[in-house]
């Protein structure tokens, strides 16, 4: 059953503030096996510009994911999670995610289509500051696939 189109353009309330740390970006970095200096050095970051480590450019997923779990979750859209697959992700950033920044993400519902069966979803996540300072843009494609014997998944 496709997705209902009434959702286009709702918008869930901000996640709670998510404090960006020395440690978690380390741990992070490590996760993703990046050794870069900007990731665990203040002093490599000041001679970059800026005033603490940075974060990995996919640090982001950590806040974004959880604020789209909003929508994913969220019984009147119907959507069932045991069928979505992580279809695409990419971010826009104004500026780097910085250790010391207290963000949080608001989730829009950009789009519903339906292709080939499969319902696809593209949620946006306006990441800002505390104080509404905004320091990137996530986009996330969500694709539910039907269920194999075509009914409902009941």
């Amino acid at each position: 059953m496709a997705l209902d189109q009434a959702f286009v353009g709702r918008v869930y309330p901000p996640t709670a503030p998510y404090t960006v740390s020395r440690a978690k970006v380390a741990e992070f970095a490590d996760a993703i096996g990046d050794d870069a200096a900007a990731y665990r050095d203040v002093h490599a970051d000041a001679a970059l510009g800026h005033n603490d480590v940075i974060a990995p450019p996919t640090f982001a997923n950590i806040v974004t994911l959880e604020a789209a779990y909003q929508v994913v979750h969220d019984p009147a859209l119907g959507l069932a999670w045991d069928r979505v697959v992580h279809g695409d992700q990419r971010f826009v950033y104004e500026r780097p995610l910085v250790a010391g920044d207290e963000i949080t993400v608001v989730v829009t519902v950009e789009s519903i289509k339906s292709m080939a069966g499969n319902d696809m979803i593209v949620l946006r996540g306006d990441v800002d500051t505390v104080h509404g300072e905004r320091v990137l843009t996530s986009y996330t494609l969500l694709v539910a696939r039907p269920p194999e014997n075509g009914g409902d998944g009941a």
